[in-house]
């Protein structure tokens, strides 16, 4: 066993599908002796640091005996030394001997194994192989990670030397597999977990595999798709309107309990649902559309409210056309803008109709009554466009040594400052700064596109990282192409080429949150860069069914996959990535 390379490359940019991206992904073999930290190889660098990188990251690896199989699967010869991302080419250590835990002397370094490689769509592009980082899982062929025990030097011809075995002797195929494959058995899962060296993301994942292997889950995969994926039931169920109330100007709050008088599953504060309304559109078919939850969790009702929108389809019959007896069909409540379980200071931060998610948090918090310090931060035009404002006081008071903030932008004379308002106009970079935000806190944003646009880049310029920023948007309303939204994007809007113009039988695609719909078109790929072309934020990261991080709720329809996706997704949603589709759809997006 023995290097045969080092490689090292630094971020650049490149073109790709129409797109800039950052990668460190093309390495290039060096020839001198080089100095290995705890981080990475001198010269080397990582562009994506939430997916590469980091102590248990530091370095990668791959063998000479992988790229000779890839050479002779695809009869190619120009793969060369580090194309593959790795930072050492080895002659030895085989994915199916190597085992998560072992140690390794390598000239004056030692290294320790700790997980196989995350599968990622740019090994795709520095391969030209589309499905690569799907291959790399089902061929057994991954690479994997080490941390660096003991600083020093490498140079190529530099021999490999095993000092341990990690305990378990649980080999980078197993454990690649059990995260990606359809085979979850609980009895691997937890010796892995028992491995000292795992890395932290590794362990997070097979811990949520083996949490639904011992409770019975059955569908789906708990380490690559968020809990909330999983819903309480399938598709729609109806429920009837208990009680409807006017909560502001332009507001109103609908009540809703189970036909059938089932207890409801306490849902996730900050979680949506959808609903789907009877003869809402003018030729009479179904509407579509999602509302955030937002009265405390019980197990009997859920509460939505609703703004009314100029010309809004749903929100126009939900204010005018719904009465107190009527029944509509409901979703169960998905989506992952969820309140985090921990102790971090909470700053919720709202304006318009976007206080509802955050609503149902700070009733969570005061059910907790754990002493989480929370700040409430909102903005409205005034008094009479404020819903729910009784209500949060209410709140706010049970819980000791919270914060409150409201901006006025537009304050009438009977506005009280100081008692119903604190600032007039959108709260600016000073304002913020004054109020001495904690550092260390978690903050929910929730708005028109443009105010999370503006309150992001604030909340970043005074040092707040964006792993601490949470965001939910709904709807186009007033976003038109080329209208900013959250993190400086576009808006959701319509693609370029008129929908209008496919044939009548071509799917029906309806993207819910973004209340778009629109025709399938044959220059898309895929469901996921269809709804690119709308710039509808999709989460993704290998484009090719393995990671699930595309993985979307299908409220109505069917898909085709190409390819097939190595786990299935739970029941009822899709991987956009690799799904066309076969009849018209209804996403959660």
């Amino acid at each position: 066993m023995k290097v045969l390379s080092i490689n090292v490359s630094q971020p650049r940019e490149i073109d790709w599908q129409g797109r800039k991206v950052r990668t460190s992904i093309f390495k290039m073999p060096v020839g001198n002796r080089r100095h290995v930290s705890k981080l990475n190889i001198e010269g080397d660098a990582q562009s994506d640091l939430l997916a590469h990188g980091g102590e248990h990251r530091a370095i990668f690896v791959y063998q000479k005996e992988s790229y000779d199989y890839w050479r002779t699967l695809f009869g190619r010869d120009d793969l060369s030394f580090g194309q593959f991302g790795e930072n050492l080419t080895v002659e030895g250590l085989p994915d199916s001997e190597v085992c998560i835990g072992d140690r390794y002397r390598i000239g004056t370094i030692i290294l320790e194994v700790t997980q196989p490689r995350v599968t990622c769509y740019k090994v795709a592009i520095s391969t030209g192989i589309r499905e690569m980082p799907a291959l790399l899982v089902s061929h057994k062929r991954p690479g994997f990670y080490c941390r660096v025990i003991c600083e020093g030097e490498v140079e190529a011809g530099d021999e490999i030397t095993r000092l341990s075995t990690g305990p378990g002797a649980m080999t980078i195929v197993e454990v690649d597999g059990l995260l990606y494959s359809n085979a979850h058995p609980a009895d691997r899962l937890r010796n892995a977990l028992g491995i000292k060296a795992l890395s932290a993301g590794w362990r997070f994942s097979l811990q949520a595999l083996y949490d639904a292997a011992i409770g019975g889950t059955s569908s789906g995969n708990a380490g690559l798709a968020p809990p909330a994926m999983i819903a309480a039931w399938q598709g729609f169920i109806p429920f009837i309107v208990e009680a409807i109330a006017i909560e502001s100007e332009g507001v109103r709050s609908i009540r809703l309990r189970p036909a059938d008088g089932r207890s409801l599953p306490k849902f996730a504060a900050g979680q949506h649902i959808v609903l789907r309304l009877p003869g809402a559109t003018p030729e009479g078919s179904p509407l579509i559309r999602m509302y955030s939850l937002c009265g405390p969790g019980n197990t009997t009702f859920y509460r939505i409210a609703v703004k009314e929108e100029p010309g809004g389809l749903a929100s126009g019959y939900l204010h005018h056309r719904l009465t107190v007896g009527d029944t509509v069909d409901i979703s169960a409540p998905r989506g992952t803008f969820l309140l985090k379980s921990d102790n971090r200071p909470i700053i919720l931060i709202g304006a318009g109709i976007g206080i509802t998610p955050l609503l149902a948090m700070l009733y969570a918090v005061a059910a907790e009554a754990n002493g989480r310090t929370v700040w409430w931060l909102y903005t409205t035009r005034d008094s009479r466009q404020y819903p729910f404002r009784i209500e949060v006081r209410q709140i706010l008071q049970q819980l000791p040594g919270s914060h409150r903030h409201t901006a006025f932008t537009r304050p009438q004379t009977n506005d009280i400052p100081g008692t119903d308002y604190d600032t007039v106009g959108r709260l600016t970079q000073d304002e913020l700064r004054s109020l001495h935000l904690p550092s260390d806190g978690t903050y929910y944003l929730c708005g028109p596109p443009g105010f999370m646009t503006d309150m992001t880049r604030r909340l970043t310029t005074l040092g707040i990282p964006d792993s601490a920023i949470g965001q939910e948007t709904f709807g186009i309303g007033a976003i038109s192409a080329g209208t900013a939204a959250a993190g400086g994007k576009p808006g959701p809007h319509l693609p370029p080429e008129d929908p209008g113009s496919q044939p009548q039988d071509t799917p029906l695609i309806s993207f819910a949150k973004s209340g778009l719909t629109l025709r399938w078109h044959p220059r898309w790929a895929s469901l996921l860069e269809a709804a690119e072309d709308c710039d509808i934020p999709v989460n993704w990261s290998c484009r090719v069914g393995v990671c699930h991080r595309c993985e979307t709720t299908l409220f109505t329809g069917d898909v085709d996959y190409s390819p097939s996706p190595l786990d299935n997704p739970t029941a009822g949603n899709i991987l956009l990535c690799c799904s066309t589709p076969r009849t018209d759809v209804q996403l959660d997006l």
